[in-house]
C-alpha cells in the first residue's frame, strides 16, 4: 500500500499547529476529525500580561490530559469565544455545546477537551492566574458552561473580546496594557458573580487569613533586606501587587507602612541596649534595611515621638510605648 501524500501533509501540518498551540496557549493533544489535508492558522498579540490568540482550523479535537497537565503546567485561565463553527467543551464534569457567538471559561491548569466539529475560528484570551487573583475552586464553578453574551458580565466581556480580536494589532502598547487589565477585571467579576457567596466567603476568608499570616512571617524574616517591599513580597507569594494591597485593606495599614513600622521597632529594640553591644544609629538603621539615616530618623520620630539619638540615651532596655 502506498502512503497518501495528502494525508501525510495534513498530519504534518497538524503536528506543527499543535506545537504552536502548546507554546502560546497550553500543551494539548490535537486529533483530526477528517481525512485529507489539514489547514490551520494561529496568530496572537499581547495586551500587557494578557495574550489574545486567534485560532482557525479544520475540524479537530483538542484535549489537555492529566498527563499533560502534570508534565507541562500552564498557570493561566482562558476565555474562549466561538466565532465560527460548533464545538463541544468538557471540563470539571460538565459539558456544553458552544455555538457561534458564545464563550466559555477554560481553566488551563486542569484537564479539558474541546471538540471542534467543523471548520472553526476561535478567539482566546489567556490570563495568567496570578493576575486574575481568583481562587481555583471559584473558577471551577464556571468551567464547562456556555456564556451567553446577552446579559450580565458576559454581555460586556464577549463583545469586548470580539472587538479586540479585530483591533488589537493597531492598539498602542500603553493602551493595550490597560485593556489587558480591564479584561482581567471583567473575567474576575464574571467568576465572582457565578460563585455561591456563602461558600466563597468561608473558603476565601480562611485562605485570606493564611496568606496574611504568611506575608507577615515573610516580612519579619526579611526586614534587613533593603529591597523588601510590595513587589518582592507579592512575587514571593505568587500573587499580584494589587491583590497584596487588597489583602491589607482591612488591616488599617498599608504593606509599605507595615514594613517600615516593623523595621523601626526592631531598630528601637537594638538602640535601647546598653554598653558596647549597641552600634551606631547609622549602623543599626542600615542593618534593618533603611537606605539612609535621614529617612530612618524621620520614620523613627513619626512612630515614637522623638529622634533615635534621644531614644538611645533615655529608653529602657525594651521598646517604649508607640505613640498612637
Amino acid at each position: 500500500m502506498h502512503p497518501d501524500p495528502a494525508r501525510d501533509a495534513g498530519t504534518g501540518r497538524l503536528a506543527a499547529w499543535q506545537r504552536e498551540v502548546g507554546l502560546r496557549l497550553a500543551a494539548v493533544k490535537a486529533g483530526r476529525r477528517q481525512d485529507g489535508p489539514f489547514e490551520a492558522s494561529l496568530t496572537g498579540v499581547p495586551l500587557g500580561y494578557v495574550r489574545l490568540l486567534s485560532l482557525e482550523a479544520d475540524p479537530v479535537r483538542l484535549s489537555r490530559t492529566p498527563r499533560l497537565v502534570e508534565s507541562a503546567p500552564a498557570r493561566a485561565v482562558a476565555v474562549v469565544l466561538q466565532e465560527n463553527g460548533h464545538a463541544a467543551l468538557t471540563q470539571d464534569g460538565r459539558s456544553t455545546v458552544l455555538e457561534p457567538g458564545q464563550a466559555a471559561v477554560v481553566d488551563l491548569r486542569r484537564p479539558f477537551s474541546l471538540d471542534e466539529r467543523e471548520r472553526f475560528r476561535l478567539r482566546v484570551l489567556r490570563v495568567p492566574d496570578h493576575a486574575l487573583d481568583v481562587p481555583a475552586h471559584s473558577v471551577r464553578r464556571v468551567t464547562g458552561r456556555a456564556l451567553s453574551p446577552r446579559d450580565g458580565v458576559p454581555a460586556l466581556l464577549v463583545p469586548l473580546l470580539a472587538r479586540l480580536a479585530v483591533t488589537a494589532g493597531r492598539i498602542p502598547p500603553s493602551v493595550a496594557d490597560a485593556l489587558g487589565g480591564n479584561t482581567t477585571d471583567l473575567l474576575a467579576t464574571l467568576v465572582h458573580d457565578a460563585s455561591d457567596p456563602d461558600d466563597d466567603d468561608d473558603h476565601a476568608g480562611a485562605a485570606r487569613d493564611r496568606l496574611v499570616r504568611s506575608v507577615l512571617r515573610h516580612i519579619d524574616r526579611h526586614l534587613g533586606d533593603p529591597d523588601l517591599g510590595p513587589e518582592s513580597i507579592a512575587a514571593a507569594h505568587r500573587i499580584s501587587v494589587r491583590y497584596l494591597h487588597r489583602l491589607f485593606e482591612d488591616e488599617a495599614v498599608t504593606v509599605s507602612r507595615l514594613v517600615q513600622r516593623r523595621r523601626v521597632e526592631e531598630c528601637a529594640k537594638e538602640l535601647a541596649r546598653r554598653g558596647s553591644v549597641s552600634a551606631t544609629v547609622s549602623a543599626v538603621s542600615s542593618r534593618w534595611g533603611f537606605h539612609s539615616p535621614a529617612h530612618f530618623s524621620r520614620a523613627f520620630k513619626a512612630l515614637y515621638g522623638h529622634p533615635p539619638g534621644r531614644w538611645r540615651g533615655a529608653a529602657p532596655a525594651t521598646t517604649g510605648t508607640v505613640r498612637p
